[in-house]
């Protein structure tokens, strides 16, 4: 594979394939290796780096730019915003909403703008904010309307343009055919409708945000890059280019998707392309649509946390459908999380990646276990194929077993436990009951009796033997070889840090391992997890090793639910959107065992591994939406969270397009004040119902398609 400028590839079709040609006129700098994605994959991408380090948190060197008085940039704090809810054409309302959100700690606040009329309370709302002395900057959210984006700069420190509708009609999801000389004149016409805005920015000092949503890409850019990471990226460079030939550089870029492995490939293509360009402008990360409550801050936590990990990101938004100022405590304890792993510079030793997929995904699957001749339990169900749960169980919970079957989601028929969708596939019991406590140890046997593996340590399976236990072992007890003293046959996890020396990893070599748990210490400061995991995980790949690996963090005690959320969603998150991981173990001793339980399966269901529930695409709600948002989408969940399988969103209105949908099945969708627009995939199929009957409108839709299953009774 040759160098070749990544500027120069040009867009060619031959019949109805499309290819990149690459054409290497001037050969410069900023050149770089290209490589397919993934084997057999079309996609060319920079073999270069996409992020400062791949064994450690180094922040990605940028420019700083100016938001009013506000630097975003590495040279500064990761900044936090958020986004107004209220109607834009109400002062006092949008002053008030402003002013919470201010007192919150956020940074920056962003304003919907859709027409004239809101760009005049514009500079209602600015002055009437320096008035009472609150000076944070105002960023002007913009779709549609170049002539409401040159009003409204001349009052808001920051224009944020969506590069798919900003001068491009509303996207029609046609397949268009475009010649090279069509697709230039475009180019042109763009041009001609960007330029008086980024000169009126220039002159007026304002900052701009180039944001690309993956929902709302134009016919163009889909008709030649599809709806995908790499289209986002194209399309925010077009916008890029006329900015830099103006001389104009104070801007940031942004690529959203409500799916987080979505958005972290379009970042991590949009940066690897800019280390090509010799570009150093900062990011503003975001999930769009994350939702509410545990599984919105789970989203944002995948997706934002996977890139800070990586050093990437100067100024973050954790897009909630809550109110507004609810989006700042999570977001801070998100960037916390990112400037303290840059500030340490936590990671490992260095060492080579091969392995890993950065732009595309692709699941290193373990080898699930199997049946062995004398076995006899039926150990295939430990693991499950689309990721698993793990739990801790302690003595107690064994003492009312019924309690503990519900506990771990097993369905109860005449008192017997069963597996079902969301059940936790295995549980950790550190402490073994003793040899005469036969209701413990029945009710142990019944769990294992239905597959679900039940993993002890080897110091309590040598005392107080369990039948058909798997044994968990650490390095020092493998070198000691004090494992041999288990029967033959018995099935082995072994717990690994990551960092080990080589040699130490090589015990695990020629072992019948029935799957590995990578345990960082949480108290660990300057080592960290995800780059632990990723050097465990190439030298498993290096070594041809295909044992299952499942992330087992231990929470401190008092750690907050929003930190825990938080801080799996980043540090197993990280792992699992590129297809490292088979599962999860997380344990937190004084937290609820339905929340851990629930969190588990967020956290595979976020990375878009096993689903069991309800997939929700819901918008954080802005000055546009035409609906209460918090108490419709409780009302739609409350009706429909049985479905796992299923995705519904539920949108304020369609300016993002229907494409801010595509992972959705169905559609709720804000038409007008009053009225709701229902769609199946990306297209309208009912038009203007009343709000009233437009919940049992969706489940007639749902069932109509052969999706609906009704609820389950209650036991």
């Amino acid at each position: 594979m040759g160098f070749v400028r990544v500027s120069d590839l040009k867009r060619f079709k031959s019949g109805r394939t499309r290819i990149s040609v690459i054409r290497n006129s001037n050969p410069g700098s900023d050149i770089a290796e290209l490589k397919p994605a993934s084997e057999g994959s079309p996609l060319l991408v920079p073999r270069q780096k996409y992020c400062e380090s791949i064994h450690k948190t180094v922040r990605r060197k940028t420019r700083t730019v100016m938001v009013g008085n506000v630097a975003i940039g590495s040279e500064h704090p990761i900044r936090i915003q958020t986004m107004t809810t209220s109607d834009t054409k109400d002062v006092s309302a949008t002053v008030e909403e402003v002013m919470r959100i201010a007192d919150k700690g956020a940074d920056i606040v962003r304003i919907t703008v859709q027409g004239k009329k809101e760009a005049d309370a514009c500079f209602e709302i600015k002055n009437s904010l320096v008035q009472k002395n609150y000076n944070i900057p105002l960023v002007a959210d913009i779709h549609f309307a170049p002539s409401v984006a040159l009003r409204v700069a001349e009052c808001f420190d920051k224009i944020r343009v969506n590069p798919g509708n900003f001068a491009d009609r509303r996207a029609q999801f046609e397949k268009l055919e475009y010649t090279e000389e069509d697709y230039e004149k475009e180019l042109e016409h763009i041009e001609q409708v960007f330029t008086p805005l980024v000169e009126k920015c220039k002159k007026h000092g304002r900052a701009m945000r180039i944001g690309t949503n993956h929902g709302s890409l134009s016919d163009r850019i889909m008709s030649y890059y599809g709806d995908s990471p790499r289209g986002m990226v194209e399309s925010a460079f077009e916008f890029a280019r006329i900015c830099r030939k103006l001389d104009f550089h104070n801007f940031v870029f942004s690529m959203k998707a409500s799916n987080p492995v979505i958005m972290v490939q379009a970042y991590r293509l949009l940066v690897a392309e800019m280390y090509v360009q010799g570009w150093d402008y900062p990011l503003h990360l975001g999930v769009t649509e994350a939702g509410e409550g545990e599984d919105g801050r789970m989203k944002s936590a995948i997706g934002i946390g996977t890139l800070l990990q990586d050093g990437l990101g100067d100024t973050i938004r954790v897009s909630l459908t809550e109110a507004p100022e609810e989006e700042i405590d999570p977001c801070k304890r998100l960037a916390n999380l990112g400037m303290r792993a840059a500030d340490l510079l936590q990671g490992v030793a260095p060492f080579e990646e091969k392995h890993r997929h950065y732009f595309d995904f692709q699941r290193r699957s373990g080898q699930l276990p199997v049946q062995k001749e004398g076995d006899e339990v039926d150990y295939r169900g430990v693991l499950h194929r689309d990721g698993s749960v793990l739990m801790s169980v302690s003595l107690d919970q064994l003492k009312t077993p019924e309690l503990l079957y519900k506990s771990l989601a097993a369905k109860l028929v005449v008192g017997m436990p069963f597996k079902d969708l969301a059940t936790v596939d295995s549980i950790l019991l550190r402490q073994l009951p003793p040899v005469d406590d036969d209701d413990s140890r029945l009710a142990l046997k019944r769990l294992i009796d239905v597959s679900m593996g039940v993993i002890t340590p080897l110091s309590e399976q040598l005392t107080k033997p369990l039948p058909n236990a798997m044994v968990l072992v650490n390095t020092k007890e493998l070198s000691s070889g004090a494992h041999k003293l288990l029967p033959e046959g018995t099935r082995l996890v072994v717990s690994l840090r990551g960092d080990e020396p080589y040699e130490v990893l090589d015990l695990i070599k020629g072992l019948d391992v029935t799957m590995l748990l990578h345990d960082l210490p949480y108290s660990e400061d300057k080592i960290s997890r995800v780059h632990a995991a990723r050097r465990l995980f190439e030298y498993l790949g290096d070594n041809g090793l295909n044992y299952p690996v499942i992330h087992h963090i231990q929470f401190p005690s008092g750690i907050h639910r929003d930190d825990l959320v938080i801080s799996a969603g980043t540090n197993v998150g990280a792992l699992l959107v590129d297809g490292l991981g088979d599962g999860l173990l997380l344990e937190a001793p004084d937290k609820d065992f339905d929340f851990i339980r629930n969190t588990s399966f967020n956290l595979l269901q976020g990375c878009r591994m096993r689903n069991t529930k309800t997939e929700y695409v819901s918008c954080p709600s802005c000055g546009r939406t035409l609906f209460d948002l918090q108490e419709i989408s409780a009302q739609i969940r409350e009706k429909t969270s049985h479905l796992p399988g299923v995705s519904i969103a539920i949108m304020g209105c369609i300016v993002n397009g229907p494409g801010e949908m595509a992972d959705a099945d169905f559609g709720y969708v804000g038409g007008a004040p009053g009225k709701i627009d229902l769609y199946v995939g990306k297209t309208m199929v009912k038009r203007a119902i009343e709000m009233e009957h437009a919940t049992d409108a969706l489940i007639q839709l749902i069932k109509d398609h052969g999706r609906w299953v009704d609820p389950p009774a209650e036991e």
